[in-house]
């Protein structure tokens, strides 16, 4: 793949896409939109990348919407408006509903719809000198396209407060209210990326989808008879595939499954 805001870099069996308009604080416009939704579509179907971590170059992580390109699509037709507007909503739910278990490293600010990206991941790690907002009603605007995983993330009552007060949101506090996962001293944020990779890595691919399908499948539900129903269906399909299969007999023969096999 060849990109003009991106670098994609591989660290063993994790894929690193890196934003790369340091310059602009990893801004993104309808280039960024497109190269970084292309690249988490390619990479979820690589059955050689067991992890994707998010990065932004330089200082931030991303501010958000490059505003001239806001200000494009305030001024373009309603049609073409629209239609832009559905491209940004794709990119955040094509990284959402990724198999392959995607992780945010978070080393600055995270404004508007970066905090919409982290937020989209399913773990944010990051620096204690991280920021986050949802920035957009200073503008005049709505989080709208990364509403669902914002809300995800913080729930409903956090939303609330922090949607329509546009309040920068440290590290810590990110991590009280359910945002970032971990966080770390700037110097120990790689490392710490890298614990929670080598975890996600011990685990068997078909199960760590399966397990944020389940997620999907159960959150906000009561746990009704169609529920009890489903469950039992999940995890008896998954007990008969060979991935389970090994992991099983591998715990009971105490060796390393195969997929921790190099090259696996």
């Amino acid at each position: 793949m060849s990109h003009t805001t991106l670098k994609i870099e591989h660290r063993g069996r994790a894929a690193w896409v890196w934003m790369n308009r340091p310059e602009l604080h990893n801004a993104f416009d309808e280039t960024l939109i497109a190269e970084l939704t292309a690249a988490f579509t390619t990479l979820d179907r690589d059955p050689a990348v067991r992890v994707i971590v998010l990065a932004g170059a330089g200082k931030s992580f991303s501010a958000g919407a490059d505003l001239h390109w806001m200000k494009r699509q305030g001024e373009a037709a309603l049609a073409a408006n629209l239609s832009d507007a559905r491209r940004l909503a794709t990119l955040f739910r094509t990284i959402a509903m990724c198999a392959t278990p995607t992780l945010a490293r978070v080393q600055g600010a995270a404004l508007g719809g970066g905090m919409g990206l982290a937020s989209a991941c399913d773990i944010c790690v990051a620096s204690t000198q991280a920021q986050f907002a949802t920035s957009e009603v200073r503008l005049g605007l709505i989080p709208a396209a990364i509403g669902p995983y914002v809300v995800r993330a913080i729930g409903e009552r956090q939303a609330y407060r922090y949607f329509q007060t546009a309040e920068r949101i440290s590290a810590q506090r990110a991590r009280e209210i359910g945002l970032a996962h971990e966080i770390a001293e700037p110097e120990a944020l790689d490392a710490k990326v890298q614990e929670v990779v080598d975890a996600l890595l011990g685990g068997g691919p078909l199960a760590q989808s399966a397990a944020s399908e389940l997620i999907r499948a159960v959150a906000q539900r009561a746990v009704d008879d169609d529920v009890v129903e489903d469950t039992a269906r999940r995890i008896a399909t998954l007990r008969a595939t060979p991935e389970a299969r090994e992991g099983l007999s591998a715990f009971l023969e105490k060796r390393p499954a195969a997929w921790l096999a190099p090259g696996a």
